[in-house]
């Protein structure tokens, strides 16, 4: 589980590292004080959730996405849909905590479901709020204890099933006594979607072993030490159930050095552009390529989206100019800024109208339908 630092002065880092660090200066510049930077965090979310199943290898579509995200799923959640939804809240986490909390290992313990309150800052996005999975303060209340009971059964279901299928692998005897509650934290799963287990996958040394880089990390440029610090964590994978957790370290380390300051780097849609051959190749050097290269690339993808959000904006705002005060419509305009798509029950749950009143509004707005379809209609900026 050694990670053997690479050396930072090789000739052929500098262009591609400057071209990064060049690109991320920019993007933050911009997005810091952008007019429509919310809506270009809350969008960057969702994006880079759905990046982040696509290079581990499966395929999330973003509107099913924004839905389950709201509890108004079209459809079943798959277990890839199941993935990308605990990706999202994971990057809401690391946006509304302070920018060294994500590295500490309390903030890596919480992370993993270990426990932990994120140290947040005093505004909290009310979706922040939501997604909030930490465990409840002790209290004596009827909530608590409701809580407290569910939480216990849950945990009586999933050893049993273990147990169940122990037995079915042949490796335990049934018995009459009923299941023993059994501590798994030492059974973590071979894949990266968390379907088979590996007894042997110790990631308390692993994480150690990977913490051990950042002393070295914070010596280096921002962008090369985050390459460095993705690289190991490729090289020496932490954590089979969570590998997706590594490329989100990497926005929040670029966060904790302040080379990007506004928000959390969506760094998975950079990655997406880079080859698979050369994301895993043997050539340490290639791979540090590459993924600086990513960063460029989600630079540039991040200045794009804000170019195509303050122009929609533009066009949007051209049509509520005379309207009345309290017309629904600047309303819908944030939320569909905020969002990758809307639906209609969704523009009528957040702007408190009917469902004939939101497409009412859709249609004053001039929005473009994204889906096409009869049953399931829904409306973006592309």
């Amino acid at each position: 589980m050694r990670y053997e630092i690479p050396d930072p002065l090789d000739p052929a880092l500098l262009p591609v590292l400057i071209a990064a660090e060049d690109a991320l200066a920019r993007l933050d510049e911009r997005a810091g004080r952008h007019a429509v930077a919310e809506g270009f965090r809350e969008r960057g979310q969702f994006f880079d959730a759905a990046a982040a199943l696509w290079v581990a290898g499966e395929l999330v579509h973003v509107e099913d996405l924004v839905l389950h995200d709201s509890h108004m799923d079209a459809r079943a959640p798959s277990h890839e849909l199941t993935i990308a939804h605990a990706v999202l809240r994971a990057r809401r986490r690391l946006d509304s905590a302070d920018a060294d909390w994500a590295l500490s290992p309390p903030g890596l313990s919480a992370l993993r479901g270990e426990g932990g309150a994120a140290v947040r800052h005093d505004s909290l996005d009310p979706s922040a709020l939501r997604d909030e999975t930490d465990a409840p303060d002790a209290a004596d209340g009827p909530m608590d204890s409701a809580l407290s009971d569910a939480f216990a059964e849950l945990d009586a279901a999933i050893a049993r099933s273990a147990r169940l299928l122990e037995i079915h692998s042949g490796s335990a005897v049934m018995t009459e006594q009923p299941a023993i509650e059994t501590q798994s934290s030492t059974v973590e799963p071979t894949g990266q979607l968390g379907l088979l287990f590996d007894d042997d996958w110790d990631e308390t040394a692993r994480l150690d072993a990977w913490r051990g880089v950042l002393p070295v990390a914070d010596q280096l440029p921002a962008a090369l030490g985050a390459a460095v610090l993705f690289d190991a964590w490729e090289r020496i994978e932490p954590l089979r159930r969570q590998h997706w957790l590594g490329s989100l370290l990497v926005g929040a380390y670029l966060r904790f050095r302040g080379k990007v300051g506004s928000h959390v780097l969506a760094y998975n849609t950079g990655l997406k552009t880079i080859r698979h051959e050369r994301r895993r190749s043997k050539d340490r050097l290639t791979r540090l390529t590459g993924f600086l290269e990513a960063m460029s690339a989600a630079a540039e993808l991040g200045m794009n989206e804000l170019d195509r959000l303050s122009l929609a904006r533009t066009q949007m705002e051209m049509r509520v100019r005379d309207r009345r005060s309290n017309s629904n419509l600047p309303g819908l305009i944030d939320l569909v800024l905020s969002r990758p798509i809307v639906s209609a029950p969704l523009i009528a749950r957040h702007l408190g109208v009917t469902p004939r009143g939101a497409l009412n509004l859709v249609r004053e707005l001039g929005v473009r339908e994204m889906t096409g379809r009869g049953r399931y209609r829904g409306w973006g900026v592309l």
